[in-house]
């Protein structure tokens, strides 16, 4: 049966219309992206053939051209238009976080921070800097691999959150892994990290974990 002959009240863009896209599985939104199926498959099977396929939507959206246009029913164009989609949304959210912009609403940090992490395949700890207004001095990728107190020098980090001239900053790393829930490194790194920027009078006002379409923020658990 094709996706058409459903339910209105089944078919994917007929939902997201009427419910937002917030409401839709994520077979449901690939689908729409997908647009048709293959012989013998709807839209909406093939969208969940892929996601068993790559393991998730993270798994599908990281994937090179070559393992992407292997997958029936995908090609060159769609990776295309995909990545084209992905960009888009990395752009959007950096807009909403530029030179100058004052940061009120925590969700809207966390979105941005989410957006500029959670694709790596690899921990990446960043920073934040603001000024004694909260507004953006810059957003900086500082260190890689294994975030613990061997990869991340305090040291470092207060020489460049006084060479911003930041009165403020917020930390972020992800977990690649897609688990956004803090570690015990987590927390002594940040521990040493507050400690340190204290000595020089710059505020460590969250650090942000980023996993798999989730965050995790300190301040909001109380651990800052």
């Amino acid at each position: 049966m094709k996706i058409m002959d459903w339910p209105e009240e089944e078919r994917p863009r007929e939902r997201l219309l009427e419910h937002g896209a917030a409401a839709l599985s994520d077979a449901e939104l690939l689908a729409i992206f997908l647009r048709t199926g293959i012989p013998g498959r709807t839209a909406v099977d093939l969208a969940r053939d892929l996601l068993n396929r790559f393991g998730s939507l993270r798994g599908l959206l990281n994937a090179n051209q070559q393992q992407f246009c292997e997958a029936p029913g995908l090609g060159k164009a769609k990776f295309a238009h995909l990545q084209a989609s992905v960009e888009m949304t990395r752009r959007h959210f950096s807009e909403t976080v530029q030179r100058g912009s004052v940061l009120e609403n925590p969700q809207q940090t966390q979105n941005f921070l989410k957006a500029r992490l959670r694709d790596y395949s690899f921990e990446v700890f960043s920073c934040l800097y603001l000024d004694n207004r909260h507004r953006v001095i810059q957003f900086e990728e500082l260190f890689q691999g294994t975030i613990n107190g061997a990869s991340v020098h305090p040291r470092e980090v207060v020489k460049k959150a006084l060479g911003h001239n930041a009165a403020a900053v917020i930390f972020a790393h992800n977990h690649p892994s897609g688990v956004a829930e803090p570690s015990m490194a987590d927390k002594q790194v940040t521990r040493q990290l507050t400690d340190a920027l204290a000595l020089v009078d710059v505020r460590v006002l969250d650090h942000v974990v980023v996993g798999d379409g989730t965050t995790v923020s300190f301040a909001e658990r109380g651990l800052i």
